[in-house]
Protein backbone atom coordinates (compact mmCIF):
# COMPACT_ATOMS: atom_id res chain seq x y z
CA UNK A 1 0.00 0.00 0.00
CA UNK A 2 2.83 2.30 1.21
CA UNK A 3 3.82 2.04 -2.74
CA UNK A 4 0.42 3.19 -4.25
CA UNK A 5 0.58 6.19 -1.98
CA UNK A 6 3.92 6.73 -3.54
CA UNK A 7 2.78 6.72 -6.42
CA UNK A 8 -0.34 8.67 -6.54
CA UNK A 9 1.80 11.47 -4.47
CA UNK A 10 4.32 11.94 -7.13
CA UNK A 11 1.12 11.57 -10.17
CA UNK A 12 -0.62 14.19 -7.80
CA UNK A 13 2.54 16.34 -7.92
CA UNK A 14 3.06 16.54 -11.62
CA UNK A 15 -0.91 16.43 -12.57
CA UNK A 16 -1.56 19.68 -10.20
CA UNK A 17 1.82 20.91 -10.99
CA UNK A 18 2.76 21.29 -7.17
CA UNK A 19 5.87 20.14 -5.35
CA UNK A 20 4.45 20.64 -2.52
CA UNK A 21 1.66 18.02 -2.00
CA UNK A 22 1.44 15.22 0.20
CA UNK A 23 -1.02 13.22 0.34
CA UNK A 24 -2.36 10.28 2.15
CA UNK A 25 -5.90 8.52 3.17
CA UNK A 26 -7.81 11.34 3.86
CA UNK A 27 -6.73 13.79 1.15
CA UNK A 28 -9.85 14.90 -0.35
CA UNK A 29 -10.26 17.47 -3.27
CA UNK A 30 -10.74 20.26 -0.64
CA UNK A 31 -7.48 19.95 0.22
CA UNK A 32 -5.98 20.62 -3.40
CA UNK A 33 -6.74 23.92 -4.65
CA UNK A 34 -7.13 23.04 -8.15
CA UNK A 35 -8.80 19.77 -7.82
CA UNK A 36 -12.32 21.04 -9.08
CA UNK A 37 -14.83 18.44 -11.19
CA UNK A 38 -13.24 19.09 -14.37
CA UNK A 39 -9.68 18.12 -12.90
CA UNK A 40 -11.41 14.92 -11.50
CA UNK A 41 -11.80 13.19 -14.38
CA UNK A 42 -8.94 13.90 -16.19
CA UNK A 43 -7.13 13.08 -12.99
CA UNK A 44 -9.24 9.68 -12.94
CA UNK A 45 -8.49 9.10 -16.32
CA UNK A 46 -4.54 9.38 -15.48
CA UNK A 47 -5.00 7.43 -11.93
CA UNK A 48 -6.29 4.78 -14.36
CA UNK A 49 -3.77 4.52 -17.14
CA UNK A 50 -0.48 4.32 -14.28
CA UNK A 51 -2.11 1.55 -12.60
CA UNK A 52 -4.12 -0.22 -14.86
CA UNK A 53 -7.46 0.31 -13.52
CA UNK A 54 -10.84 1.10 -14.32
CA UNK A 55 -12.83 3.11 -12.12
CA UNK A 56 -16.72 2.15 -12.29
CA UNK A 57 -19.11 5.74 -13.07
CA UNK A 58 -20.32 4.83 -9.43
CA UNK A 59 -16.78 4.51 -7.84
CA UNK A 60 -15.48 7.94 -9.60
CA UNK A 61 -18.44 9.97 -7.78
CA UNK A 62 -18.94 7.76 -4.85
CA UNK A 63 -15.24 8.45 -3.61
CA UNK A 64 -14.78 10.21 -0.45
CA UNK A 65 -11.26 10.60 -0.18
CA UNK A 66 -7.67 9.17 -1.77
CA UNK A 67 -7.68 6.33 0.19
CA UNK A 68 -10.63 4.94 -1.47
CA UNK A 69 -9.41 5.65 -4.68
CA UNK A 70 -6.06 3.67 -2.74
CA UNK A 71 -7.92 0.35 -2.11
CA UNK A 72 -9.45 0.11 -5.37
CA UNK A 73 -6.32 0.42 -6.74
CA UNK A 74 -5.21 -2.12 -4.36
CA UNK A 75 -7.81 -4.70 -5.34
CA UNK A 76 -7.99 -4.49 -9.28
CA UNK A 77 -4.32 -3.09 -10.14
CA UNK A 78 -2.15 -4.75 -12.05
CA UNK A 79 0.48 -2.57 -12.06
CA UNK A 80 0.27 -1.51 -8.60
Amino acid sequence: MEQIYERLNELFKDFFDDDSIEIDENTTAEDIEDWDSLNHITLIDTVESEFGVRFTMGEVSGMKNVGEMAEIIKERGKKA
